[in-house]
């Protein structure tokens, strides 16, 4: 009798990697499109990602999703002069839209799927990169699943705004640190992942930038696999020289913007550093319920400005339109922000707790979640995942009492892991946290919660692999056993 040969299986890190992949994705387009596809709406900055994928829009804020943006007739191509990583996510789709037969249409479904796809590939990278058995493995994918589909985030993926990308950015350089201290082609692929993700976060919006030395100490930090001296040294510096150099080049790729003052941009963000400042100046520290006068004369501004507290840069009676303004322009600067809050701890000590609690609310309302075929009312949002953020909106009164120990636990975790990849990564993603939330807080006073939302994301992937045990020792090989 002829025996037939035994079948080959797949090895198990493989089938694990397939399995983990396969059921993320699944779980992903479901939560997509199921009963209806959900997105979130412009808040009014949506123009700039379609003008990066060549569509021209009014950027209005709208209480409806447009599942699909397509250019008016006549309308010229559109120059971006705000760089987004997720412009780049939406021209893909729109390139993929067109061998669907639909040319120059930005459709959110096929950016949705796109994007599920890349956070199922980052899910993925990081459950094969931890150092443990196949039941902790599958224990934190569940948590990142749970973190990476809340209504809080998951709708940012199908949307003209640029936290997607750094979402999907963050993940992916989480998972490529970790593969990055695997033996073999497990490390040249997680060099690979952490390029992508780096370039994705670095450049998904401006305040987004300061992440690039952030990830590049993450990376030097990161042992790739078993390559020592010169090797290892030459494979961090190839990774941060590449995110650097390409960092560098599509911030120059975009056209000068013109900025508030009638000069040109020169330097990323630029364009809108002034309206920053002026919001973080009238909304923050001369709001109308403190003494007016005294921040005033902190500040340098003119005791007339009185008037204009607690007006924004939009606001119908801005400052901005006083005929004393220009004298005062050069004033509406982050020098002059930080040094009023570093004179006045108790005012920067409320302005930071006011922006923890916007943190952990998580979602703004007036982002919606439906198009306007859906038959909800306008800026009507879907709460079908909610356990993140609904644990995370408990704590939001207490603000900086709630969000201090978090950050404290995820501190102690990354020193207790300070000698496994693990506890880079943790360090990692805790100073992301805290450098958004700062940036956030004290450089602009609208939409905080909207613009926590980065910040917050980097804690709760932290937090998730903070609850890991920790290795056996700093170089040992994840098993499945």
């Amino acid at each position: 009798m002829k025996l037939e040969a035994p079948a080959r299986r797949l090895p198990a890190e493989t089938r694990l990697g397939i399995g983990v992949f396969g059921a993320s994705l699944a779980l992903f387009v479901v939560r997509f499109l199921v009963p209806r596809p959900i997105a979130m709406s412009n808040n009014g900055d949506g123009g700039r990602v379609l003008c990066g994928a060549g569509i021209t829009w009014k950027g209005l804020p709208e209480a409806f999703v447009h599942l699909a943006y397509t250019p008016a007739p006549g309308t010229p191509p559109c120059r971006p002069t705000y760089l987004l990583t997720q412009s780049w996510l939406a021209d893909l789709a729109v390139r993929l839209g067109g061998l669907a037969g639909h040319p120059g249409t930005l459709s959110l479904v096929v950016l949705g799927l796109l994007s599920s796809v890349i956070a199922a590939t980052a899910v993925t990278a990081i459950v094969l990169g931890l150092p443990y058995a196949r039941r902790v493995r599958l224990a934190v994918a569940a948590g990142l699943l749970l973190v990476v589909a809340d209504s809080a985030f998951f709708g940012y993926f199908a949307a003209i705004l640029g936290e997607g990308a750094a979402f999907l950015g963050l993940l992916l350089a989480v998972g490529g640190l970790l593969l990055t201290a695997r033996e073999g082609r497990w490390s040249y692929a997680g060099m690979a992942v952490t390029f992508a993700g780096g370039v994705l976060v670095v450049n998904a919006k401006v305040q987004t930038l300061i992440i690039l030395p952030i990830l590049a100490l993450a990376v030097l930090l990161v042992r790739p696999g078993t390559l020592r001296g010169v090797k290892r040294w030459a494979a961090a510096v190839l990774v941060i020289g590449a995110v650097g150099l390409v960092t560098l080049a599509a911030q120059r790729s975009v056209e000068p913007a013109l900025a508030p003052d009638g000069t040109y941009a020169e330097f990323p963000g630029d364009d809108s550093r002034e309206i920053n400042m002026f919001n973080s100046i009238f909304l923050n520290i001369v709001d109308g319920r403190h003494d007016t006068r005294a921040d005033l004369a902190a500040l340098g501004l003119p005791p007339s400005f009185e008037q204009y507290a607690g007006n924004g840069w939009w606001h119908p009676h801005p400052a901005r339109i006083d005929p004393l303004y220009p004298r005062y322009r050069e004033l509406m600067s982050r020098p002059n922000v930080l040094g009023y809050f570093a004179t006045h701890p108790g005012r920067a000590l409320e302005v930071l707790n006011r922006a923890a609690t916007d943190q952990l609310t998580a979602r703004p309302d007036y982002l919606g979640s439906f198009d306007q075929e859906a038959g909800f009312a306008p800026h009507a949002q879907e709460h079908r995942v909610p356990v993140v953020s609904w644990l995370t909106g408990l704590l939001a009164p207490l603000g900086l009492f709630a969000l201090v120990p978090i950050w404290l636990f995820v501190l102690v975790r990354a020193w207790i892991q300070r000698r496994n990849p693990l506890g880079v990564v943790l360090a990692f993603l805790l100073a992301v946290s805290l450098t958004q939330f700062g940036t956030a807080a004290l450089g602009d006073g609208i939409e905080g919660i909207k613009h926590q939302s980065v910040a917050l994301f980097a804690l709760l992937l932290a937090v998730v692999l903070a609850v890991c045990p920790s290795p056996l020792n700093s170089r040992h090989k994840p098993t499945v056993a």
